[in-house]
């Protein structure tokens, strides 16, 4: 197979896939899949091509590469193949890829589906699978793969490359694991200082002990972190006796590091990162639909409480028109910080202990910020209404509100994430209700003692 295609080349592909199809030319297909595409790029073609066409193009993948190709696809198209096979075709399709991503296909399946394919493969296969199967998708036991070469802190140099010439070598390699006789882990030995030593040392004399071991039940957002932290291609995983269980790579990180930036995207308009992008109409329409309802649900709270204030602004037809602009202003500051929050809870450079600093950070840009616009608008009401006391109260109700705004943001994400939610599934639509809520009422409120 080539090299992965770039950008462009692979648009060329796509066009002249889609019109071979059209033409029911299936020559050329075959011809593409089987000299210049590699496993990425076909991933990435079934993903961006119309859901009716993916399985005709599915038939021209070749049987060795498919199940490197399905564990490259997002998990929705993924399980729509998965679900045309038996389990028998599964565990043949499977049976080259690594045990994590197999583990992590079957995470995916229905219970049933994926028993059956656990009890068809091969004793030894079925039983590392099962260990993986032990942790949750999203902890480094989750992202380990047992695939790794260890040796004994008390052998010499030239015993271990004697080892290595007998076995088969895990790809990649770049470090050993060093452990004792009881299978606690130790320590590393880089490739590298490994060529470097002279035979007659012992690899305890050699070993680098500063990568520390991972616990199998660490988040996967801190094992990205660790690897950020660190700059580590590859990291050891340890149950909580320290012995060595297992090994994470960083191509596993990656996928995580990318998993979590298209989380948080999405999670902003209410959708899943997983979601097929050319899904039936129905099918999205379906899926969108629960979070539109969501937020008629929260725009109905917000017009709950300014018709609290009917008679106010039947009086002053002014506060209707201004109402937007504090409940907007507010919603744009309380935003800003949130999106800070979700960002610097996700690196760790946010936590508990700096919390109260942030408060007052944020409170202080907002008290600047917010003094600053209040001007502007109440400058803006005075040339627009010629009442300097409907500007007096619109620019204090900006100011509270940008106070109240930012305020919101700090602490909410901390509130979610203690209640086990989401904060970037939810934050941004609680805080827009917050914000309007607190918009209308400090608005109306201060509008309806000050002015009538």
């Amino acid at each position: 197979m080539a090299l992965t295609l770039d950008e462009a080349k692979l648009d060329q592909h796509r066009t002249a896939i889609l019109e071979a199809l059209d033409n029911d030319d299936l020559d050329i297909i075959a011809n593409l899949f089987s000299d210049e595409l590699a496993v990425a790029d076909i991933a990435h073609l079934l993903e961006s091509t119309p859901s009716r066409l993916r399985a005709a193009l599915w038939a021209f993948v070749d049987e060795d590469l498919q199940g490197e190709v399905l564990t490259n696809l997002n998990e929705d198209i993924q399980q729509s193949f998965l679900s045309r096979m038996s389990a028998e075709e599964i565990v043949e399709t499977t049976a080259d890829i690594e045990s994590d991503d197999l583990a992590d296909i079957l995470q995916q399946m229905p219970a049933d589906v994926s028993s059956r394919v656990l009890q068809l493969m091969p004793s030894d296969n079925r039983i590392e699978v099962e260990g993986l199967l032990a942790f949750p998708e999203d902890t480094a036991g989750g992202l380990m793969n047992t695939d790794m070469v260890t040796v004994r802190a008390d052998v010499t140099i030239e015993t271990v490359l004697r080892y290595l010439r007998k076995i088969d070598l895990p790809d990649p390699l770049d470090v050993l694991w060093v452990v004792d006789r009881g299978q606690r882990y130790l320590g590393s030995l880089a490739i590298t200082q490994l060529l470097k030593s002279k035979p007659n040392v012992l690899v305890t004399s050699v070993m680098d002990q500063r990568i520390d071991g991972i616990l199998a039940t660490e988040s996967e957002e801190r094992v990205a972190q660790i690897f950020e932290r660190h700059d580590l291609v590859s990291a050891p995983v340890i149950n909580d006796d320290g012995l060595l269980i297992g090994r994470i790579t960083i191509d596993d990180v990656v996928d995580v590091i990318i998993d979590n930036a298209d989380h948080n995207m999405m999670s902003m308009a209410g959708l899943d990162e997983e979601d097929d992008a050319f899904a039936p109409v129905v099918k999205s329409s379906q899926d969108r639909a629960v979070w539109l309802g969501i937020n008629m649900a929260t725009a109905f709270i917000a017009a709950a409480v300014m018709s609290q204030f009917e008679a106010s602004i039947a009086q002053i037809v002014a506060l209707a028109v201004l109402s937007p602009v504090v409940a907007s202003m507010g919603g744009i500051a309380g935003s800003q910080t949130l999106t800070l929050m979700i960002r610097g809870m996700a690196t760790g450079h946010i936590t508990r202990a700096n919390l109260s600093w942030m408060i007052m950070r944020e409170l202080g840009v907002g008290l600047i910020n917010g003094s600053l616009w209040a001007l502007v608008i109440g400058g803006i009401t005075v040339l627009w209404y010629q009442q300097f006391s409907l500007a007096f109260v619109i620019a204090t109700a900006i100011l509270v509100n940008i106070c109240l705004a930012v305020l919101s943001g700090t602490l909410l994400p901390f509130l979610l994430k203690s209640a086990r939610i989401d904060p970037a599934l939810s934050g941004s639509v609680i805080l827009t209700t917050l914000t309007d809520v607190f918009g209308f009422l400090t608005f109306l409120g201060l509008a309806t003692l000050f002015l009538l």
